[in-house]
């Protein structure tokens, strides 16, 4: 069984690059969480049968993007503060399990590439000025390839196949700019050293707090949010 996640392979099959149209315009934002999709108006819009269609939400579902209904049809699944808590304390659990095998098996060929992204990530605007760190998907983006390096199938079905889109969606529509930036750099730095000296445990540790206090910014960036709603209400 290949050591990869299927949604980020290239598209193939008709049904194939449908799917990766509808994934990158739910996760952008340009089909807007909670909204109803059109079964008729996407076969129209992307020219194929019903059937097609069906395949390609058939897979969206399972990447928890959609929510599909008998008897309502399906809705792209709405963004909350409360599942995007539970998500990362998700994360926290199982990416930490992740970077402990990855510690154990991921190869040194695999841990120089690991090296040679964040020197890559290092280069990026954004970061030097310490307003954002935000991957690209798939191979620059560092959590995706600890978990692949895992080399464990079961972790990576579930943290690529039925997490990583869902992730993605609320990182961009919940904001992706914050005080975080540089200092999420430095613990990806300390968490591939880690993997490379074949610490497990500490790889581990290293990776539950970086997702931890990433949680913990988005916490208190809605505390954050409400108090300024607060005084805007009052006033």
């Amino acid at each position: 069984m290949p050591l990869n996640n299927p949604t980020l392979e290239t598209p193939v099959t008709t049904a194939d690059k449908v799917f990766d149209s509808i994934l990158h315009a739910i996760v952008d934002g340009e089909i807007v969480s909670g909204s109803k999709i059109s079964e008729p108006e996407l076969a129209k819009h992307y020219q194929i049968s019903r059937s097609t269609l069906r395949e390609a939400l058939n897979r969206l579902e399972k990447c928890h993007l959609i929510e599909r209904k008998a008897n309502v049809g399906s809705r792209v699944v709405e963004c909350s503060i409360e599942s995007l808590l539970e998500i990362y304390i998700v994360r926290e659990s199982l990416e930490g399990m992740a970077c402990r095998q990855a510690a154990l098996h991921m190869s040194d060929n695999e841990i120089d590439d690991m090296k040679a992204m964040l020197e890559q990530h290092a280069c990026a605007q954004d970061l030097k000025d310490g307003v954002a760190y935000y991957q690209e998907e798939g191979d620059l983006d560092f959590h995706y390839k600890v978990i692949l390096g895992s080399h464990n199938q079961q972790l990576i079905n579930i943290l690529c196949g039925q997490l990583y889109h869902l992730v993605r969606m609320y990182r961009c529509q919940f904001g992706m700019n914050s005080p975080r930036a540089y200092r999420a750099f430095n613990e990806h730095s300390r968490i591939i050293e880690a993997i490379s000296e074949r610490d497990g445990e500490l790889a581990e540790l290293l990776m539950r707090r970086h997702i931890a206090a990433s949680r913990k910014n988005i916490e208190a960036k809605i505390l954050l949010s409400l108090s300024e709603s607060k005084i805007d209400s009052a006033q």
